[in-house]
């Protein structure tokens, strides 16, 4: 498991909350081995220049901590859909309509959940919003905090998804 070891530095000079990011790899991990029966390797991060979405459907979940606040927003492209749906409703999910919108806020809630209860575990604590489903090629993921975010692409299978993270 690829876990962040220092803090991701920012162009504005902010970092990110290293056990806030550690918890959501851990949760990611967590929910395709046990929800989904996908395996997943995360790719290498970068900066994220544009707010122009790299999928078809998204879930932005906003979240805060002592200390720390932000965001995460799942992004999946069609093909992501259709191999996802297939693990974890075992039925192909065909579109990018509300039953692809669904299974992104779906994940998008196991995922900023199981990162909730593992730091509840460690003694910390955060509020997390509803999330905001997202759908439409070119779809803009409106970060609201200064941070820079950061890209994170995940692949599983042949086909590759997106984390945004945007923490200050």
């Amino acid at each position: 498991m690829a876990l962040i070891e220092k803090p991701v530095s920012m162009y504005d000079g902010n970092h990110m909350d290293i056990v806030m990011i550690n918890a959501l790899l851990h949760s990611l991990y967590d929910v395709f081995d046990t929800m989904v029966g996908l395996d997943i390797e995360p790719g290498i991060p970068e900066l994220k220049q544009d707010r122009v979405a790299k999928g078809d459907v998204s879930g932005l979940v906003g979240m805060k901590a002592e200390g720390v606040s932000g965001s995460i927003a799942l992004t999946l492209t069609q093909s992501t859909i259709r191999e996802i749906s297939r693990g974890l409703l075992g039925e192909e999910i065909s579109d990018s309509g509300r039953e692809a919108a669904d299974l992104a806020g779906e994940l998008t809630n196991m995922l900023v959940g199981g990162a909730k209860r593992i730091l509840a575990e460690k003694g910390r604590d955060f509020d997390m919003q509803t999330p905001q489903l997202l759908v439409g090629d070119g779809h803009e993921i409106v970060h609201h905090y200064p941070g820079q975010t950061v890209l994170l692409p995940v692949k599983v299978g042949q086909d590759v998804f997106y984390i945004e993270l945007n923490f200050i």
